[in-house]
């Protein structure tokens, strides 16, 4: 699939929230999509291997088609990592590689949901929103925990979810998506509302699953890849 932006990502912390604060602005938390008009979703996870010259990182991109949410492709790439660990820079470690396996996918996806943060991020730009920008479709950020803000516990039941504030602004929601479990962080990342990317999330949700089907597809296929390469490099 096409990216509708580009940037460098081989930068200096510095330079990256430059392009993050220039990016950010771009962002459209309107509807580009409703809950009845999309026919493909897709999930995107990441992974991490590391050797003893570099880091390599691992996304693969799962497209499915909704509601019947079955598979119709997945693809990977591997790529390596060019910038260090900086909170709330995580984008720019994954980035390479996500758009990699996106230039790989054939099919084209209405919505992308992603392991991560959207608007839900000390600058409103997690990962769902710099991907989203760069390929220009509606995105939605999966977190399995809170990077900002407050929530007050929704109701354990499937479905009940309840607003997640920093600073005075609503930036996602907390949705029980397992009656016993943590709450999934759902926030935009581009294209889409907060009330609209938590019923697309909840939406993809199937057999009493923490994470959206998408993403959780995605993280078994980077997982096994990941195993599977550190089978090969011998390690443990």
């Amino acid at each position: 699939m096409p990216m509708a932006e580009s940037h460098p990502w081989d930068v200096s912390p510095a330079e990256a929230r430059a392009i993050q604060s220039d990016l950010a602005g771009r962002v459209d938390l309107r509807d580009a999509i409703s809950l009845d008009d999309i026919e493909i979703v897709a999930g995107i996870d990441s992974a991490y291997v590391k050797t003893d010259r570099q880091t390599m990182a691992c996304a693969a991109v799962v497209a499915m088609t909704f509601p019947a949410l079955e598979v119709i492709e997945t693809a990977v790439a591997w790529e390596p990592v060019v910038f260090p660990y900086v909170p709330g820079l995580l984008s720019f470690r994954e980035g390479p590689a996500v758009l990699a396996a996106w230039g790989k996918l054939r099919t084209a996806p209405d919505v992308v949901l992603l392991d991560g943060q959207g608007h839900a991020h000390p600058r409103r730009f997690g990962l769902a929103s710099h991907i989203g920008v760069l390929i220009g479709r509606p995105t939605i950020g999966c977190a399995k925990s809170r990077l900002i803000g407050e929530f007050a516990e929704p109701e354990r039941v499937f479905g009940a979810h309840t607003p997640l504030v920093h600073r005075a602004e609503v930036v996602g929601a907390a949705v029980r998506t397992r009656p016993r479990h943590k709450p999934l962080f759902v926030s935009p990342g581009h294209k889409v509302s907060i009330e609209t990317a938590v019923a697309i999330a909840l939406a993809c949700c199937r057999d009493g699953a923490f994470m959206p089907e998408p993403t959780r597809l995605a993280h078994e296929t980077v997982t096994r890849e990941r195993r599977q390469a550190i089978a090969a490099l011998g390690q443990t």
